[in-house]
């Protein structure tokens, strides 16, 4: 019988599963409510993306449905964008040195994502 190796956690090297979870700055009330608002709807179109998989539907018709999903996302995605720049990206750089570098490189970073 083989031995059996402990199972070890790799990370994924974010560093942030071992800090406490950040916060926004600032989130308007009433896009926040849209936000939510919004995500439901997508997770209730990903559900009926599921069903109509399940239903053998036509794949072309999935694909119509999946691209309204994903610019569903892409309109949350602006709004966080939009409320993370104006207000958590703006604190950050105000304070200076370090905290404006780290929040350049996550900017960065974040537009290399979106940008795929």
């Amino acid at each position: 019988m083989p031995r059996k190796l402990p199972v070890q956690s790799a990370g994924c090297g974010c560093a942030t599963h071992d800090a406490p979870p950040r916060h926004a700055v600032a989130v308007d009330a009433d896009i926040k409510s849209r936000n939510v608002t919004r995500l439901r709807r997508i997770e209730g179109q990903v559900r009926g993306l599921q069903k109509m998989v399940e239903d053998d539907r036509y794949c072309a018709d999935i694909l119509m449905q999946v691209s309204s999903v994903q610019e569903a996302l892409r309109a949350v995605s602006r709004e966080l964008m939009r409320n993370h720049l104006k207000h958590c990206a703006a604190s950050a750089i105000r304070k200076g040195d370090e905290a404006a570098e780290a929040m350049y490189d996550e900017l960065v970073e974040l537009m290399h994502r979106h940008a795929r």
